[in-house]
């Protein structure tokens, strides 16, 4: 998917950038682009995939630092915890973390 959704914003640039319509075609390009972004149905499928990563990063988290322990240098460790802190309570109005 990610592959995809890549190869259709190269396509889209590409052809921005190669097109002799100008400048019309390129805001109506932009409109739409940003009317499928506003899209409910597309807000929500991107917090729940972003919703889906944080829980698979949390996993994974625990799985590495349980394997890893104490081999951690404790400047990395602290860090970690530094960002780990910034990023808590930090909610949009959707309710949602910034992410």
């Amino acid at each position: 998917m990610r592959y995809k959704l890549t190869f259709v914003v190269g396509l889209a640039i590409g052809y921005v950038i190669g097109t002799r319509a100008g400048r019309e075609r390129y805001e109506q390009l932009k409109k739409s682009a940003r009317q499928f972004s506003q899209n409910p149905a597309v807000r929500n499928a991107a917090e729940s995939a972003a919703h889906n990563g944080r829980e698979a990063a949390g996993k994974a988290f625990h799985a590495v630092s349980d394997k890893v322990g104490d081999r951690v240098p404790e400047s990395v460790a602290q860090r970690v915890r530094a960002l780990r802190e910034r990023g808590s309570g930090s909610e949009d109005e959707w309710g949602t973390s910034n992410t």
